[in-house]
C-alpha cells in the first residue's frame, strides 16, 4: 500500500462528548442523549446540515466534562434518526462519516462548538496491501468464530470489501476491546498503519480467546465428570435406599463395629476420625478405597477377644506326652510356664526358642503348646525373609500397602493371646530393603511389644499376651541382640531307642492312616524299624524315618489293592530290602582294621552328629604340610597347632628334632565336597600325625573329639550328645572326650552311658596312650639318622578291642 498526499480541511461543528463508546467511520450506532449540553448540541445539528462531531470522554463518570476531559480525535457523524422520549431523553441513531481532530473547542449557549481538521490519505493498492487485507480478513474470521458474542454470518458479510480504510474501521468497530485501545485505533489517520495495527490487535485477541476456550473446555469436562459422578452416586443411593441398604446405614454399621471392637481410646479416636473422612469422600474415589481398607483392618485385628486358657497342668502334661516322646526338659519348661500363669494374673509373655537339628519336632511342639493351653495357633515362616516391611508392613501412602505379617497373623488368629510360632528364625537375611531381624527385636521384647507399631496401622498394638515360640537349627546365624530376647531350649538328636519308640507310637500309626491301611494290613516288627533306622536313614530327627515308613506303607497299599482287603504284610529285618531296596548306609562305618595314620573323629552338624575320618600320609619332601578336604580356617589352624605339638614331642615319638626337614606330611579329611570347620578335631588330627610319624596303628574301635592347644592340653567341645549318637550309629562303643565335658554326663541318655565306654582326658599324652595300639617308642639317641625310625612289626588282620 502506497500512501499519497493527505488532504485536509477545517470545519466548525456542534460537539457532543460521549461516554463508554468510540464511534468509527462507517459505523451505525444508537445511543440516548440526556445531558442538557448534549441535547442543545444535537438540536443545533438537527437545525443545520444534521452533522455533529462526537468524541469520547476520558472519564465516563464526569457529568459536565470540560474540553480537556475529551479526546481530541473523534468522528464526524450524520444524524440518521432522533426520537424524543416522554422522559425528555432523545434516542439517536448516528452514522460515522470520517475521523477528525479538534483544533479549537468553544462554549456557545451551553454546548460545545468544535473547529476540527479532517484528513484523508491518498494511497494506491499494491500486492503488499492486498496480502495485508487478506491476512486481516482471515484473522478477523478466526476472531469472530472464537468470540461467541458476535454473529459470524452477519459480521463476515460486512467486512467483504476492497477498501483498506473502510475494512480497518469496520473491523475495529466490532472488536471486543477496551475504550483506550479503540481510541488508539481511531487516532491513526493513515489507513496502512491502521490496518497493520488492527492485525496486531487481532493476533493478541485470538491468542487470548484460544486460551480462554481451552480453559473453558477443561473446566467443562471436569464439571461434566463431576456431574456424571454425582448423578451416578445419587442413583446408587436411591437404589440402595429402595433395597433398604442406604449409605447412612452402612456408615452407621461401621460406627457400631468400631465402638464394639474394644479398641484403646487413641485407636478408637483415629478410627472415628477416619470414618468421618470416609463419609466426606466420593464412594468411587481412590482415597475412599484406601480409607475403607484401613478401617476394615482396624476392625479385623483382635483388640479384646481372648482365648479361654486351659491352665490345668495335668491336662497339659497329658497332651504333651501324647504328642511327643522324650523332650523332658522342654515339657518341664512348658509346665512351669503354666504353673506361673495360675499364680500370676497378668504375667508377661514368654519368648521361647527351640534350637535343634531338623526333624526333632520343634514346629509340632509349638502346636502341642497351643493345644495344651487352649490357645489359637498361628505359624509364620521366616526362612528367606529379607524385607523389613514383611514384619512391620508398608505405610498407607504406597499403592497396595498392607500390614506386616505379624498383624496379618494376629487377624488370622482372631484372638490377642495366641501361640505365635516364628519358624526358621535363624534363616532370616537382610538386604537394601532393611533387616527383618532388627524389626523382630521389638516384637520379641516383653518390655516393648506392649506398644508394637505396624507401619500400616500406625497405632500401638499390644503383643504382650502372645506366647511367642521361635525355632532354629543353629544359633550362630541369629543376631546376639535377638538371641538375648529369647529363652533358648535345645532339642538334641534322638537316640536309636528313642527313634524306635517314636516310630512305634506315632509314625507307623500316622502313615497307616494316610495310606488307608490298618494294623490288619501291615505290621512292623521292632527289628524292621531298627533296620530302617540303621540302614536307610542318617539323621538326628525322624523326618526321613517317617518318609521311609510311608514308602513301605504305599507299597503294601498297592499289594492290598491287588490281593484284596484281607492281605497282610509283616515287616521284619530280613524283608525290609524287598520294600525299600538296597540299604543306603552300611551298618557300621567303623574301619575294618586298625591302620597307621587313620583316626575316627566325631563332628557336629546342623542335622546331628557324624563321624569324621582323618588320614595322614608321610612322604619324602622338605617339611611341607598339605591339608585337603575343604577344611575351614579354624580347622586348618587346629591342624597347624597339632603339628606344632607333635614337633615339640618329637623325641617321645622316636624322632629327632629336625625330622620334618626330610619329609612332607599330607593331612586329608574324606568327603572333600562337604565343607568342614571347627576346633573339635584337634586331638583327632594330632593322633593321626603321631600315628603316621611313629608308624603305630590307631585303634579302630575308638572315636575321639576335643580341641588341642600348643602344649597338648585338651579343651572341652559342644554337641556331645549328637557326637556320641553318631559313634553309636557307626558301631563304635568307646570314645575319648575332654575332661571339661564330664559335667555333661548328667544330660546324656541312659542308653548312651550304658552302651559306651567314655574316657575323659586332660592332655594329649593320655589320648595317645588310649588311642594307639602300642605305646610310643620313647626318646631315641641323637645319632640316629634324621627322621628315620625302624618300622614296627607289620600288623595284619583285625585287632581285638583293648580291654
Amino acid at each position: 500500500m502506497t500512501a499519497g498526499k493527505e488532504k485536509s480541511e477545517l470545519r466548525k461543528l456542534p460537539m457532543m462528548p460521549i461516554r463508554d463508546m468510540v464511534i468509527f467511520p462507517y459505523m451505525m450506532t444508537p445511543f440516548v442523549v440526556g445531558r442538557e449540553s448534549s441535547v442543545r448540541a444535537l438540536e443545533e445539528a438537527l437545525n443545520g446540515d444534521r452533522k455533529i462531531f462526537l468524541a469520547t470522554q476520558h472519564d465516563a463518570s464526569i457529568d459536565e466534562p470540560k474540553a480537556k476531559d475529551i479526546y481530541q480525535v473523534g468522528s464526524i457523524c450524520n444524524i440518521v434518526q432522533s426520537v424524543k422520549a416522554p422522559d425528555g431523553n432523545i434516542k439517536v441513531l448516528v452514522e460515522g462519516v470520517e475521523r477528525a481532530k479538534t483544533v479549537d473547542v468553544s462554549d456557545r449557549d451551553g454546548f460545545f462548538v468544535a473547529t476540527v481538521r479532517t484528513g484523508k490519505s491518498q494511497f494506491e493498492m499494491s500486492p503488499a496491501a492486498e496480502q495485508l487485507m487478506q491476512r486481516v480478513t482471515s484473522l478477523f474470521e478466526q476472531y469472530v468464530k472464537l468470540q461467541q458474542s458476535l454473529n459470524y454470518e452477519t459480521i463476515i458479510a460486512t467486512v467483504r470489501m476492497d477498501e483498506p480504510a473502510k475494512l480497518s474501521d469496520v473491523i475495529a468497530a466490532n472488536l471486543q476491546i477496551g475504550i483506550e485501545e479503540k481510541q488508539e485505533l481511531l487516532a491513526i489517520f493513515d489507513p496502512a498503519a491502521r490496518l497493520a495495527r488492527v492485525a496486531d490487535v487481532l493476533d493478541v485477541e485470538i491468542e487470548k480467546l484460544d486460551l480462554d476456550r481451552n480453559i473453558q473446555s477443561r473446566v467443562k469436562r471436569q464439571m461434566e465428570r463431576a456431574q456424571k459422578e454425582y448423578y451416578l452416586n445419587e442413583k446408587i443411593k436411591a437404589i440402595q435406599k429402595e433395597l433398604g441398604r442406604g449409605e447412612k446405614s452402612e456408615f452407621d454399621e461401621l460406627r457400631k463395629k468400631i465402638e464394639a471392637a474394644g479398641m484403646p481410646k487413641d485407636v478408637l479416636d483415629k478410627a472415628v476420625q477416619e470414618l468421618k473422612k470416609l463419609e466426606a469422600m466420593p464412594p468411587m474415589s481412590a482415597e475412599s478405597t484406601v480409607s475403607r481398607n484401613y478401617i476394615d483392618w482396624l476392625l479385623a485385628v483382635p483388640w479384646k477377644k481372648r482365648s479361654k486358657e486351659t491352665r490345668s497342668i495335668d491336662f497339659a502334661e497329658k497332651v504333651l506326652n501324647s504328642d511327643h516322646y522324650g523332650l523332658e526338659k522342654i515339657k518341664e519348661r512348658i509346665l512351669e510356664f503354666l504353673a506361673v500363669r495360675q499364680l500370676v494374673k497378668n504375667p508377661k509373655g514368654s519368648i521361647l526358642c527351640f534350637v535343634g537339628p531338623p526333624g526333632v519336632g520343634k514346629t509340632s511342639l509349638g502346636m502341642s503348646i497351643a493345644k495344651a493351653t487352649g490357645r489359637k495357633f498361628v505359624r509364620l515362616s521366616l526362612g528367606g525373609v529379607r524385607d523389613e516391611a514383611e514384619i512391620r508392613g508398608h505405610r498407607r501412602t504406597y499403592i497396595g500397602a498392607m500390614p506386616g505379617q505379624i498383624i496379618q497373623h494376629m487377624k488370622r488368629a482372631g484372638t490377642k493371646n495366641p501361640v505365635f510360632l516364628l519358624d526358621e528364625v535363624d534363616k532370616i537375611s537382610s538386604d537394601f530393603r532393611g533387616d527383618p531381624a532388627s524389626a523382630l527385636l521389638e516384637v520379641l521384647d516383653p518390655e516393648q511389644n506392649v506398644t508394637f507399631q505396624d507401619h500400616y496401622l500406625d497405632v500401638d498394638y499390644d503383643l504382650s499376651q502372645v506366647l511367642f515360640v521361635a525355632t532354629a537349627n543353629v544359633l550362630h546365624t541369629i543376631p546376639p541382640a535377638l538371641q538375648d530376647r529369647m529363652e533358648v531350649l535345645r532339642l538334641q538328636g534322638y537316640t536309636e531307642q528313642e527313634k524306635l519308640e517314636i516310630a512305634k507310637q506315632y509314625l507307623v500309626k500316622k502313615q497307616r492312616e494316610q495310606t488307608g491301611l490298618s494294623d490288619k494290613n501291615v505290621a512292623f516288627k521292632d527289628d524292621a524299624i531298627l533296620e530302617i533306622i540303621r540302614s536307610y536313614t542318617r539323621e538326628a530327627g525322624v523326618r526321613n524315618l517317617e518318609r521311609e515308613i510311608g514308602n513301605v506303607c504305599r507299597k503294601v497299599a498297592r499289594k492290598v489293592v491287588k490281593a484284596g482287603a484281607k492281605h497282610k504284610e509283616e515287616l521284619t529285618a530280613a524283608n525290609v530290602g524287598e520294600f525299600l531296596g538296597v540299604a543306603k548306609f552300611r551298618d557300621s562305618e567303623a574301619h575294618e582294621k586298625s591302620e597307621i595314620g587313620l583316626v575316627t573323629g566325631l563332628a557336629w552338624t546342623e542335622v546331628g552328629g557324624s563321624i569324621l575320618t582323618t588320614e595322614v600320609q608321610v612322604l619324602d619332601g622338605k617339611g611341607k604340610l598339605t591339608i585337603t578336604g575343604q577344611l575351614g580356617d579354624v580347622m586348618q589352624e587346629s591342624a597347624q597347632a597339632a603339628l606344632a605339638y607333635i614337633r615339640s614331642k618329637a623325641q617321645s615319638l622316636g624322632l629327632t628334632r629336625e625330622f620334618y626337614r626330610a619329609m612332607d606330611l599330607h593331612l586329608h579329611v574324606p568327603e572333600g565336597a562337604i565343607p568342614k570347620d571347627g576346633p573339635s578335631a584337634g586331638i583327632t588330627m594330632a593322633t593321626a600325625l603321631a600315628s603316621a610319624l611313629a608308624k603305630i596303628p590307631v585303634r579302630r574301635d575308638v572315636a575321639m573329639t576335643g580341641e588341642i592347644t600348643l602344649r597338648g592340653k585338651v579343651l572341652p567341645i559342644g554337641g556331645l550328645k549328637e557326637k556320641l549318637l553318631a559313634a553309636l550309629r557307626a558301631g563304635i562303643f568307646e570314645a575319648i572326650l575332654p575332661k571339661g565335658n564330664e559335667k555333661d554326663l548328667a544330660e546324656l541318655p541312659e542308653n548312651i552311658k550304658n552302651s559306651m565306654k567314655l574316657h575323659f582326658v586332660d592332655s594329649m599324652d593320655e589320648v595317645l596312650a588310649l588311642a594307639l595300639e602300642t605305646p610310643l617308642p620313647g626318646p631315641k639317641p641323637e645319632t640316629e639318622v634324621m627322621g628315620v625310625v625302624p618300622p614296627p612289626a607289620e600288623i595284619t588282620g583285625n585287632l581285638p578291642a583293648r580291654q
